[in-house]
């Protein structure tokens, strides 16, 4: 994303500006978090960068090439779960390979792998409402991995978990990232949830947001969530962070009371 201007209007009239002159880009296989205000446009960002959202300046591509609509190489996991509730844990898994032309018998057999590196084999004949919350989050990665993403978008995926099975779920992200090689741009609000999981923090100014600093995390991987945050560095890092985003957090409370961008009603949160 390159010189990247973003607005909306309200009801009333008024237009409100999201980003501005919003600079970011992500390597191959990088694992960039994203942390900022409330409300300052980070949902907004991956909108842009699926194609759910289109910028009013500036220039967003992916993989080399303009932002033009869904990009099948771009993978999205929810806060919320995108599951189909009348589809069982295997018809969900192997749906998006279904909708792009293979077979069954070849899209189910992927899927039923992808469904035991999650550690749901036992449950490939459950619906969504016979599944915990953790549970149908390991579907939702199942879901989104089978397509091999290139790219892969992450809008507070575990907000909804407790912590201990968030701590189960982060560990098992890294564990399929580390298989599969994606750049992951993962939005969150849980400073250590970022430092912990990424290879660089990115912090955005309250809205109009545009990149404040970005900080390049050097702990080692492989990473376990529950060692890592009794980690000396770990701890630093967050403290040397949180000084730089908490007067942005604090600008975000006493500034405007609009509601982000509309189109981010297409993810959960902005």
């Amino acid at each position: 994303m390159s010189g990247v201007d973003r607005s909306f209007q309200i009801p009333d009239g008024t237009l409100v500006q999201t980003l501005s002159n919003f600079n970011l880009s992500v390597a191959p296989g990088e694992f960039v978090a994203i942390v900022g205000p409330t409300g300052c446009g980070k949902s907004t960002t991956l909108n842009l960068i699926t194609g759910l959202a289109r910028p009013d300046a500036g220039r967003v591509k992916v993989l080399g090439r303009p932002v033009d609509g869904i990009d099948p190489d771009v993978g999205f996991v929810f806060q919320v779960d995108a599951l189909f509730p009348w589809r069982s844990v295997l018809g969900n898994v192997s749906a998006g390979l279904r909708y792009r032309g293979v077979s069954k018998k070849e899209a189910n057999e992927a899927a039923l792998d992808w469904i035991a590196k999650v550690g749901l084999k036992r449950f490939a004949n459950h619906y969504p409402h016979q599944l915990s919350g953790g549970m149908r989050k390991r579907v939702a990665l199942a879901q989104t991995f089978i397509s091999q993403p290139k790219i892969l978008l992450m809008d507070e995926p575990f907000s909804s978990l407790d912590v201990q099975t968030r701590t189960f779920m982060q560990d098992e992200l890294l564990n399929l990232w580390s298989s599969l090689g994606a750049s992951v741009v993962f939005v969150t609000h849980d400073l250590e949830e970022a430092v912990a999981l990424a290879d660089r923090v990115v912090v955005l100014t309250a809205r109009p947001a545009t990149v404040k600093s970005s900080y390049r995390i050097d702990l080692p991987r492989p990473r376990v969530m529950g060692d890592i945050r009794y980690d000396a560095r770990f701890m630093e890092m967050c403290r040397t962070i949180w000084a730089d985003l908490k007067d942005e957090a604090q600008a975000g409370m006493d500034g405007s009371t609009v509601s982000a961008d509309p189109h981010a009603a297409l993810t959960p949160n902005s």
